[in-house]
């Protein structure tokens, strides 16, 4: 095998890898949540600081994709 398929095949597992870092810890989270009874004040910014983190790689994925293609 060539060297870029051994750099697309490491970058898909790096990508499948923090989606289910990501997964893992929603539901840690969500266990949490539900196990000390919080508010739904306290849902809401516990979850929009798990996916604000996830959509950062989502986002470092779309401008390397984009950087890539252009040639930079």
């Amino acid at each position: 095998m060539l060297a870029e398929n051994y750099e697309l095949i490491e970058s898909i597992v790096l990508y499948l890898g923090l989606f289910c870092l990501f997964v893992l810890m929603g539901f840690a989270v969500h266990d949490v949540l539900k196990k000390n009874n919080v508010p739904l004040i306290g849902r809401v910014v516990a979850y929009g600081v798990l996916g604000l983190g996830s959509l950062g790689f989502i986002a470092k994925g779309i401008i390397e994709i984009f950087w890539l293609s252009s040639g930079i």
